[in-house]
Formats: C-alpha cells, sequence, structure tokens
C-alpha cells in the first residue's frame, strides 16, 4: 500500500476511534434536554464511519491529482488543519462538559471542511464531492449543538445569584 493511502486511513481511523473514545455518553449527556429531532445515539458512529472513509478516499484521489510538490502540500496542509479542527470537538463537548466551547470551535471546523470542499476541487471533482456528506454532518451538528446550548445554558461553575 502506498504510504499516502496508508495516511489517509490512518487519518481516517484516529479521527473515528478519538471522536468514539472521547464521546462519554453518561448521565451528564443523557440528563441534557436535546431537541425532538435530534438523531439516535447509535446512529453517529455509523454515520462518521462512512463520512470518515469518503473523507480518506477524498485525499487519496487529491493526493493522486496534485500534479506537483506544491499541490500535494496543499492536501496535505487542508487535511491536516482539518484533524485539528475535527479532533477538538468532542473533548470539548464531551469531557470538558462544554457545548458552548464546542459551539464556538464547530465554526472553525466546518469551515476546515468547506475549504475541503472548494480547495480539493483541481486537484479532483470527485474528491470535492466526497466531502459534501461531511460538511452537511457538520452543519447538522452544528445547529443540534446551538439548539443544545441554547436549550441548556448557562455552562460552567456558575455561581447562584441570591
Amino acid at each position: 500500500m502506498q504510504p499516502h493511502v496508508i495516511a489517509a486511513v490512518l487519518w481516517a481511523l484516529i479521527l473515528g476511534g478519538a471522536g468514539g473514545v472521547l464521546t462519554e455518553i453518561g448521565p451528564w449527556y443523557r440528563n441534557l434536554k436535546k431537541p425532538s429531532w435530534q438523531p439516535p445515539d447509535w446512529l453517529f458512529g455509523p454515520a462518521w464511519t462512512v463520512i470518515l472513509g469518503l473523507a480518506a478516499w477524498a485525499a487519496v484521489l487529491s493526493w493522486d491529482g496534485a500534479s506537483d510538490e506544491a499541490g500535494r502540500m496543499t492536501v496535505i496542509a487542508l487535511f491536516a488543519v482539518n484533524f485539528v479542527c475535527h479532533f477538538l470537538w468532542s473533548p470539548l463537548f464531551f469531557a470538558r462538559k462544554r457545548p458552548d466551547w464546542a459551539l464556538i470551535e464547530v465554526v472553525p471546523l466546518w469551515l476546515s471542511v468547506l475549504a475541503l470542499c472548494v480547495m480539493l476541487r483541481p486537484f479532483s471533482v470527485l474528491a470535492s464531492w466526497l466531502i459534501v456528506p461531511y460538511l452537511a454532518w457538520v452543519s447538522f451538528a452544528a445547529c443540534l449543538n446551538l439548539v443544545i446550548v441554547r436549550l441548556n445554558r448557562p455552562f460552567g461553575n456558575v455561581r447562584e445569584i441570591s
């Protein structure tokens, strides 16, 4: 297997694995008020598996479509920025129990996915389209995150005013 294919698979496996490990569906999460349109918890794992698999495929196609070192470095940079943005969301929401911070962080995550969608197109039109489900799911997740913040705020150590 070629190194860029291994790198793309590792990118997806690490993000998917870290997301699973850092997502604790415990009492705190279960007690949050959530909108009626939230998907069942079991759906998130399979959805992320498909989305990250498609994104890894997009990475391989983009790498193969890059005609020079500058193009390949662009692909690496786009996926590296996305990796960091994607990786940060779960610990903020679940480990730190701060959906409000996760809502702020989802903006750079969404922008990094949009950048993948737009900037991979010159390397591979198919790669650009393979990112669309990722963009749709992060858009949906951002809306869900916003509603959870609105239904449950304030978060953090807030002193009660008597």
